[in-house]
Order: structure tokens, then C-alpha cells, then sequence
């Protein structure tokens, strides 16, 4: 009979070995995290209500409420004119659920648990709005495939859809670090919420969104010509409907430069000093 002290020290392959470090390490762990986020949504699908309900409803209000009279008594060409706009609003409303389910978990400690673990530093901010990315194609479909049922029509090409999906994809993945900033600067959920409307939307009714600027006011078209929300629209628009799209497109990127090279890391500093 073999005692405790006769027993084999055990080998090297019997130790769990650390992670090995890499430049894609914090890639991983940010990945790892985003897949933690989409199995709390598949968990809570009512969770998508404003990335599929609340879409419909402004396509529904405004298209057949609002259409007559924005329209000019032509419903079907102002379906036209107005998806685009939509999605471009939708996205900017889309981030908003973003801030607030990080302030969400800062609150109830997960980060605390996080900040335990051997990882970035930066993973759990990456890593949902990597998440985001779903909700986003969720969005740019469900919004899509409801227009096409009530008869709005892509008049270029699937590249020129796919094109638009890409802009669109790259300018959300962008604005949302503004509300991950507010999630870490806020105290509630609750504030989060009413902080992020307030910014948003005067940016999506004062653009291009529902109707065409040169019908407002002169002082408000000044600012409607640099809302990053109006030459979003723009670029969508001249992809699905035709018409030229460097100049909104050259303003887009440029939106997309700055909220990284801004949003991003006050982000991550005011993540690091309240977690």
C-alpha cells in the first residue's frame, strides 16, 4: 500500500500552464467577454425590442401618420426618402441600451469580478460593443426586410446594399463609445438613458433624417450640414437610391476618426477610475 509520502511528485504536464501572452491576448479575452454578452441577450430577448419593435413603429408613424404631410400627399416616394434616414436614426437610438447595461453591471459589481481575472483591462468595454455588432445586423435587417413588405425598394444594386451595411456597421460601432462613455461617467441606469435622448436625438430630428434641410430654418441648417447623422443618411441614401456619395461619405469617415480618437480612450480612462 502506497502512503501519501510515497506518491510521485507530479509532472510538469499535470500543472496547468498560464496562458501564454500574445498581441492577440487581449483580442481574446475581448471576444470571450462579447460572447458572454450575446448569451445574457439570447437569455433576454425582449432585450431587442429597439433594434426590431421600436424601428417598425417609427417606419409605421411616420410613413403612413406623418407621410401625407411630410410627403407632400405621396406616401410610396417618401418611403423612399425616409428608410434610409431611419437607419441612420435607429442606430444612433441603438447605442443608448449599450450604456446603460454596462452602468447595469458596474452597479451590481460584475466588474469588480472582472478586474480579478488575468485579462486586458480593456476587454469588458471591447468586448461589448464587439457584441454590439449583432444587434446591429439585427437591426439593418429586420429594418430592411419591413420596408421592402410595405414597398420601399433598393434602386442600385446588392454591392451598393451590402456597401451600405458596411458604412453603416462602421459609423455604429463608432457612436456607440459615446454611450459607453456616459455608462462610466453616470451613477444609474436610469440616467444613462435620459443623458443619452437627450443627445440624441436633437441629432436625429435636427439632420436630414425625416425631411429635407433646405426646408428649415437658416440657423438650423448650418447645423444640420455637420450633424454626423445627416451625411450617414446621405451616404445611404446615394447607395440604395443612387446619387453621388463621395462628399457624405468623406464627412462619415471623418465623424468615425474622431469618435474613436476621442470617445474611446475617455471611455477606457473613466472605466479605469470607477472600476
Amino acid at each position: 500500500m502506497t502512503t501519501i509520502a510515497e506518491r510521485p511528485a507530479p509532472t510538469p504536464v499535470d500543472v496547468a500552464a498560464p496562458a501564454a501572452a500574445g498581441p492577440l491576448r487581449p483580442l481574446r479575452h475581448a471576444l470571450a467577454l462579447a460572447g458572454r454578452s450575446l448569451v445574457k441577450t439570447a437569455r433576454t430577448p425582449e432585450a431587442l425590442i429597439d433594434v426590431t419593435i421600436q424601428p417598425v413603429i417609427f417606419l409605421v408613424l411616420f410613413t403612413y401618420i406623418f407621410g401625407g404631410a411630410l410627403g407632400g400627399g405621396d406616401r410610396t416616394s417618401y418611403l423612399q426618402y425616409l428608410v434610409p434616414g431611419l437607419l441612420g436614426q435607429s442606430i444612433a437610438l441603438a447605442g443608448v441600451s449599450l450604456g446603460v447595461n454596462l452602468n447595469t453591471d458596474i452597479s451590481k459589481g460584475v466588474f469588480d469580478r472582472f478586474r480579478s481575472l488575468p485579462i486586458s483591462r480593456s476587454a469588458p468595454l471591447v468586448g461589448a460593443v464587439l457584441a454590439d455588432v449583432v444587434r446591429y445586423l439585427i437591426l439593418f435587417c429586420f429594418l430592411m426586410g419591413f420596408a421592402f413588405l410595405i414597398g420601399f425598394r433598393v434602386q442600385t444594386g446588392p454591392v451598393e446594399l451590402l456597401a451600405a451595411l458596411g458604412v453603416s456597421m462602421a459609423f455604429a460601432l463608432s457612436f456607440c463609445w459615446l454611450s459607453v462613455l456616459v455608462g462610466m461617467l453616470v451613477r444609474t441606469p436610469g440616467a444613462v438613458q435620459g443623458f443619452m435622448f437627450l443627445l440624441v436625438l436633437p441629432l436625429s430630428f435636427g439632420s436630414s433624417v425625416f425631411v429635407d434641410s433646405s426646408t428649415m430654418p437658416g440657423w438650423l441648417q448650418h447645423f444640420v450640414e455637420v450633424n454626423p447623422i445627416t451625411h450617414l443618411v446621405g451616404v445611404v441614401r446615394g447607395l440604395l437610391l443612387g446619387g453621388p456619395v463621395a462628399s457624405d461619405l468623406a464627412w462619415t469617415g471623418g465623424w468615425i476618426a474622431v469618435f474613436l480618437a476621442v470617445f474611446v480612450p475617455l471611455a477606457l480612462r473613466a472605466y479605469n477610475r470607477r472600476a
